[in-house]
């Protein structure tokens, strides 16, 4: 399974580090080069000697022993993955901050290679406003994440924060090696975001999409090997993944500019494009008087029929469906009018689904007719699926 890679595994002080011998037992059978590094807070809840039995190499602790230093430069670049399990909340901060006080973080920061995270903390902490901030700061900083678990805690309550355990944190790695490369030398083009449509310097028509799910959508094709470029209208969101090209427009009219403009072999379509905009723009601040005011609308040019219509063979072209009545027969009208391969259908009917939400409720419709509901989920793990029902497809 995991013949010929190379992991470093970092240990941080967490009661779930009693599981860390079953980690490197499981990537040793499974025939991976593993080296272990702990913090010093990690040796009060596992043996050093039990890792180096188990791992067949001497354990790191320290960046200096007498009058040698460790090379933390040397173990990055070594590794195919590093993989720290469990992560506390204390060197989450670290992490995050770049405080590098222990041969871990150091060898962190010197990663050339993947750097999988799985945290392992109490509910109240995990919760906590700062530990979302900080696994936000390191996963736009490019770590993936490994979802924490929800059962016994070792304070005895009963809630999230349980570390992965060890059979599921293999099998994630065995997935992110096998599928990192699936997409390799194709190019993909997603949409994201709202568009803006200016009435007056001031004031434009809008709508709440977040970007949330596009976003999401190109890291998750640029983690299988894609190229991507990911065309946004205005959001707040930071980016997580590096290697993405990102084009960032207002209108719908520069959204379809950019978009004819970018060669693809993939394409989704998932921001909210507006489908009409002013027919004139006032080049000063409307004021606002006694009588009412008129805007009058013209249709926005349609993005995706477009790509559609243009579509050549071999290419693979995704629409999104956001409705409040008549979804699915929506959605299998759209699937065939605009000429896509599919569409992903999600309704505000869902609770926690739809804009804004970190969650999602969607049902993917086929060009083959198949349709394929997804129950909800966050929006990241969702882009997975959809993902892979794209390159199931594809092959």
């Amino acid at each position: 399974m995991f013949t010929g890679k190379k992991i470093v595994l970092g240990i941080t002080g967490s009661i779930a580090a009693y599981k860390a011998p079953l980690i490197v037992r499981g990537l040793i059978k499974a025939g991976a080069e593993v080296k272990v590094i702990m913090t010093p807070a990690a040796t009060d809840f596992v043996s050093k000697l039990t890792l180096s039995t188990l791992s067949r190499n001497e354990v790191l602790i320290d960046l200096f022993k007498e009058d040698t230093w460790a090379n933390h430069v040397q173990l990055g670049r070594w590794a195919d993955a590093m993989l720290i399990a469990p992560l506390s909340c204390n060197s989450l901060s670290k992490l995050a901050m770049g405080l590098c006080d222990n041969l871990l973080v150091a060898t962190y920061l010197s990663a050339t290679c993947p750097v999988i995270v799985a945290p392992g903390m109490d509910e109240d902490m995990w919760k906590h406003p700062t530990t979302k901030k900080n696994l936000e700061t390191i996963e736009a900083n490019g770590c993936y994440l490994l979802p924490v678990e929800y059962g016994e805690l070792a304070s005895g309550l009963i809630g999230d924060g349980r570390m992965a355990e060890p059979e599921t944190i293999i099998e994630y790695l065995h997935e992110f090696f096998t599928k990192r490369n699936e997409l390799k030398g194709k190019r993909a083009l997603v949409t994201a975001g709202p568009t803006y449509e200016a009435i007056d310097p001031v004031r434009f028509i809008g709508n709440h999409s977040s970007g949330k799910m596009g976003f999401a959508i190109a890291e998750e094709l640029q983690k299988r090997g894609a190229d991507v470029t990911l065309i946004s209208g205005p959001v707040s969101l930071i980016q997580k993944t590096n290697g993405i090209k990102k084009i960032g427009v207002t209108s719908a009219e520069e959204m379809y500019e950019a978009c004819i403009s970018t060669t693809y072999d993939i394409a989704v379509m998932a921001a909210a494009v507006a489908d009409y905009t002013p027919t004139e723009v006032a080049n000063k601040k409307i004021k606002k008087g006694d009588e009412p005011f008129t805007l009058t609308l013209r249709k926005t040019t349609d993005i995706l029929a477009s790509l559609g219509k243009e579509k050549k063979k071999g290419q693979f072209l995704v629409g999104f469906a956001l409705e409040t009545d008549n979804e699915r027969e929506n959605a299998i009208k759209k699937l065939k009018t605009k000429n896509a391969d599919m569409i992903v259908l999600n309704s505000l009917q869902d609770e926690g689904a739809g804009f804004g939400h970190d969650t999602n409720k969607v049902s993917l419709h086929l060009r083959n007719g198949t349709e394929k509901p997804l129950r909800l989920k966050s929006k990241s793990l969702l882009a997975k699926d959809i993902v892979d029902t794209i390159i199931e497809l594809l092959k």
